[in-house]
This record gives C-alpha cells, sequence and structure tokens, in this order.
C-alpha cells in the first residue's frame, strides 16, 4: 500500500513524486549525473577522511602505547636549597624499588638503572664513550625491549654475577657487522670483559629520546653494582597491572619514596598518561579539520543541487502551470520538487558513501595495514547527504510552488 500524505480534499501518493522524479532524472541524464557528482564527491571524501583520521590516531596510539601505557618511572631531581653539596644528594635506591614493590599492590614489575658512562675500545685501537645500564633481568619486560639476536639475560645471571651484557642492534650492526656476528664478542668495561649474549633494540624508535641510546650496553644490576660500589640509582622503572590504575599507583609510588628519604628532597614519579592525552587530544583536533573540509565540500555540493533545481523551475514553469490548473496544491508542488533534491543528493550520497568504503576495503587486498572502516561514518554520510538535499532543495521547491498558475501558463 503507498504512503500518502492527507491534504486539503485529496491525498498525496509519494510513490507518483517518485516517478516522476526518475522521469525527471531519465529526462536529462546529463545533468542529474553531473548534479549528483558533488555529494559523491562529498560523501566519499567524508567516509575517506574518517578513515585516515581514525588510522593515524590508532597509529599514534599504538605507538605510545607500544613504549608502555602501564609504564611509571621515579627519578632523584635534587633537593630544595639549591647550593646543597654533592653529600647532601638524596639519590633513590634499589631497596627503594623493593619498598614500593612491597607497599603499592598495583606494581606487576620493576627494574632499577645504574648509569656508567665507560669509554671502551670499538675495534682497530679507537675508543668510544657508551652508556653502559646496569639493569635487572625484569627489564626487558618492563620497557618491552626486542631481543634481535641472542638472549636476554636471566635471574640466574643476576644472582651468580656473571659478566654477561647485551648491545644494541645499531652498536651490532655498525662495529660487527650485525646481531649475529657479535654474539659470544668481549667488551670490557672497567678492565673487566663482558661477553655478548644478546642484541636488543626498543619496541618503537624514540631517537635517543629515552634512556637508549644508538651504543648503549646492558649488564646486570648487580654486576654494575659491584664496579661502581654505589648503592644509589638513576631510575627506577615500573610496569603496573593495568592502565586504570596508573595515575593512583603513580602517587602511591612518590609516597613511598619520598616517606625513605629527607623531607628536602625532591623526586619526580611520572607517567605517559598525559602524552596519552595529548597525542589523543591531538588525533581529535586534526579529524574535526579534515572534517571540516569534508563538510565544506558537501555544502559545495548542495549549492550545486539549488542551482541546477533553480534551473529545472525555469524550464519547467509551463510544466507547474498545467498542474496547478488541473488541481495541483501547492504543497504538491513543493514536495515534487523537494523530493526531486533529495533523491539526486541520496543516490550521490549513497554511490559516495560505497566509494569511500570500497577503498579502505580495496588496500586490504594489497597490503597487510588495516584501515578501519566507520560503518557510522557510513551512515552519518547519507544522512547527511539527505539533509544537504532538504536543505538546499526548500527554496527552489518553495520558488516552484509560490509560481502563479496564469503566468505560467502563458510562459514559453
Amino acid at each position: 500500500m503507498p504512503q500518502t500524505i492527507a491534504g486539503v480534499g485529496r491525498t498525496i501518493a509519494f510513490g507518483e513524486f517518485l516517478a516522476q522524479a526518475v522521469a525527471a532524472f531519465r529526462a536529462d541524464k546529463v545533468r542529474a549525473t553531473m548534479t549528483a557528482l558533488g555529494m559523491v564527491i562529498g560523501t566519499s571524501s567524508l567516509i575517506l577522511v574518517v578513515t585516515i583520521a581514525l588510522s593515524g590516531k590508532q597509529y599514534v596510539l599504538a605507538q605510545i602505547e607500544n613504549i608502555g601505557t602501564n609504564l611509571v618511572w621515579a627519578e632523584y631531581r635534587g633537593v630544595v636549597n639549591a647550593g646543597a653539596s654533592a653529600a647532601a644528594r638524596d639519590y633513590i635506591t634499589f631497596e627503594d624499588m623493593v619498598a614500593v614493590q612491597q607497599q603499592v599492590p598495583e606494581v606487576k614489575a620493576a627494574t632499577p638503572v645504574l648509569n656508567i658512562h665507560e669509554r671502551i675500545s670499538v675495534g682497530g685501537g679507537k675508543e668510544k664513550e657508551v652508556l653502559i645500564l646496569g639493569v635487572d633481568p625484569s627489564y626487558q619486560q618492563v620497557r618491552r625491549m626486542i631481543v634481535v639476536a641472542g638472549r636476554f639475560f636471566d635471574d640466574d645471571d643476576s644472582e651468580q654475577f656473571h659478566k654477561v651484557c647485551l648491545i644494541t642492534q645499531k652498536y651490532a650492526e655498525s662495529h660487527y657487522g650485525g646481531a649475529d656476528l657479535a654474539m659470544g664478542e668481549t667488551i670490557k668495561v672497567s678492565g673487566v670483559p663482558f661477553i655478548i649474549i644478546g642484541a636488543f633494540r626498543e619496541s618503537m624508535e624514540t631517537f635517543g629520546r629515552s634512556e637508549i641510546q644508538d651504543d648503549t650496553i646492558l649488564i646486570p644490576y648487580t654486576v654494575a653494582r659491584r664496579l661502581t660500589g654505589t648503592k644509589a640509582i638513576n631510575q627506577i622503572y615500573f610496569t603496573l597491572y593495568n592502565a586504570e590504575s596508573v595515575p593512583s599507583g603513580t602517587k602511591e609510588i612518590l609516597q613511598v619514596i619520598k616517606s625513605r628519604h629527607r623531607p628536602e628532597s625532591q623526586y619526580n614519579v611520572d607517567n605517559l598518561t598525559d602524552v596519552l592525552q595529548v597525542a589523543e587530544n591531538t588525533a581529535n583536533a586534526f579529524t574535526m579539520i579534515l572534517l571540516l573540509f569534508a563538510v565544506i565540500t558537501l555544502i559545495v555540493g548542495g549549492v550545486g543541487i539549488m542551482n541546477i533545481m533553480l534551473a529545472t523551475v525555469t524550464t519547467r514553469i509551463r510544466e507547474i502551470g498545467i498542474r496547478k490548473a488541473v488541481g495541483a496544491t501547492r504543497i504538491e508542488i513543493e514536495l515534487q520538487f523537494l523530493i526531486e533534491a533529495v533523491l539526486i543528493s541520496l543516490v550521490g550520497g549513497i554511490i559516495g558513501t560505497l566509494l569511500g568504503m570500497a577503498i579502505p576495503f580495496s588496500l586490504r587486498l594489497f597490503t597487510d595495514n588495516y584501515l578501519p572502516v566507520p560503518w557510522l561514518a557510513a551512515v552519518i554520510a547519507i544522512l547527511v547527504s539527505c539533509s544537504v538535499g532538504i536543505l538546499f532543495g526548500t527554496l527552489p521547491a518553495r520558488l516552484a510552488a509560490r509560481l502563479d498558475p496564469i503566468e505560467s501558463l502563458r510562459h514559453e
């Protein structure tokens, strides 16, 4: 049964309007196609913009998460009295780490980091200053380091004070010709020979902004502590069980460390929560800017529809007069032209949506990269297309409905 609207003394059938609209498009296919093209471009742009924005957002957040969203680090900042001597420095210690693990239940694992700057021979009698980090076996888990060759040192290496080490992948490639070729080689640190048992890299490139540099060597913390003869450490890295407990866990870690040191000592305990928030806000702002351009494209398409419909009204003035003469009401004339505008906008929107979604799907056939297909954006794009048709089709429809029937019949 066709849908109808009650009019004044008559019934308006939508089926008739749709049939007339299709007939009008068939009569001038080129004009209809060019009019719909603007909506095709606008809606496909909207889909692609959302897809690209979501992909970029996911990529940025994934890169940050590779560092560790559950990561918390602690380090000594100094004392309130800027003129305090070196003897007054109150560095964090390995015992602080143990206390935090015992008192903060959110902590899953932790590792100390003891920095040693050493000049070592890199072949050919040349010496180079490198950064040596004394860390626990849990460092690999906490900092998400990837072992590209060999193995990471274990609890037995740490407890037995084995002289073993890992070097960065870049160090292995530049000085030994490759990670595998470096295995079993010896490096002397403070005159003590260490056997290379592995090569590693960060889970994401930080370009030297973390504690890891291009020429970094990892040795067991127990051995590093014996070499330096100090209980002080430079940083402690913690990983928590879940990201939701990071803010509260960060505060608890700071409280435990401060309770074990002098009141005037200052410590920094931080996490990546703020970085994640900034990255997400930046990605959202970028998405909104791109969406604005897509909306402008849709508006341009809507203006094109309005211009074409105004031209259509001009060329069909005599038709409008005849229809009014045989009893068509103003609302029927207005609905006829409005439905034509919405239909052409909707058809263009559907084609543009399918095209915009087909591109991300087709990329999956040629690459392993996954592009999220925004189904909600597809629905919104179609709804926006209909809205554009209604918005920009209203003026031509009202102009057509207000034409004087007598003057229209006289129009040539």
